[in-house]
């Protein structure tokens, strides 16, 4: 028997969306995401005074999988991959369901940021992302424990990923990451030319 054992583990998902027909799909996906932010002034005017530089219907149109045929498809496919996490952490939903209650686009061209945030109110949270250009921010975990450190000593440069205080999950197209809606993450300003497009969602349990 190991002396040693993992306990309270924080369990990330990442997986392809779909396998065939991914491409069409993202490009269907990214013309609308184009078309939001052109039509949404609301959006434009919320983000000019929240999110500098970029674009997202956070503040505006937050429910798209209701009113889009394009997102509620997206919600379907997602839909698949939130009961696989949730078999994962082994949760017991007994006759209550997890069902997607907020859906909105992010557009972030070069030195656009999303600081450090978690999502009150819900159980699963994720990203899925359409258009990645090569070099854009991942997406970074905070260990929910940082907190309680106090006066540790620090890890080791080259330890493994479950030992870093934070980990950063590179963003590419038409994958979907999804993680529990507590813990903290954010998006560094991106350093590279052309727009990294994301649509970020959440699951209640209803």
């Amino acid at each position: 028997m190991k002396a040693i054992e993992f306990l309270f583990p924080t369990l990330i998902y990442r997986a392809p969306l779909q396998r065939p027909g991914g491409r069409a799909f993202n490009m269907e996906l990214l013309r609308e995401c184009r078309q939001l932010r052109a039509f949404d002034r609301a959006g434009r005017d919320w983000s000019r005074r929240n999110y500098p530089g970029g674009y997202t219907s956070y503040g505006s149109l937050d429910r798209l999988h209701e009113f889009s045929s394009t997102f509620g498809e997206l919600r379907h496919k997602l839909d698949r991959h939130v009961r696989a996490y949730a078999r994962a952490l082994q949760w017991d939903l007994r006759d209550r369901a997890l069902t997607m209650t907020d859906c909105w686009v992010n557009i972030m061209p070069r030195q656009c940021a999303h600081g450090l945030h978690l999502h009150p109110l819900s159980v699963v949270s994720g990203a899925y992302y359409v258009r990645t250009p090569r070099g854009c921010s991942g997406l970074k975990f905070e260990d929910p424990r940082l907190s309680r450190f106090m006066a540790a000593p620090p890890r080791q440069a080259d330890c493994p990923p479950a030992l870093r205080h934070h980990v950063v999950f590179p963003a590419r197209a038409g994958q979907v990451i999804l993680f529990e809606s507590w813990l903290r993450h954010e998006v560094a300003a991106s350093p590279v030319d052309g727009e990294r497009v994301s649509v970020s969602f959440n699951y209640a349990w209803a």
